[in-house]
């Protein structure tokens, strides 16, 4: 038997609430009864990782303001990891 999981604020339906956009270039059905800021994001899709880099339709967004830019119906956002090593 198939269980159930209900992710807080992501809408599994395509009603009249939500919001669709692109993540990492894989389309997400978003709550559009709530204001999505960067910060919410990064923390609805468990994005931890300390050196991220976000951009929303090919701008970028700096760290200090993942708190004020929201995201909008039909944005691309692309968050990337980065990582260095030798």
């Amino acid at each position: 038997m198939r269980q159930s999981i209900k992710i807080p604020y992501v809408c599994t339906s395509n009603s009249e609430t939500t919001m669709n956009i692109r993540l990492n270039n894989n389309p997400e059905i978003l709550d559009d009864d709530k204001t999505w800021t960067v910060q919410d994001l990064l923390t609805l899709k468990n994005f931890s990782f300390k050196l991220l880099v976000v951009k929303i339709n090919g701008k970028l967004v700096p760290k200090t303001d993942y708190d004020a830019v929201t995201v909008h119906d039909g944005d691309d956002v692309m968050i990337l990891h980065l990582m260095s090593g030798g």
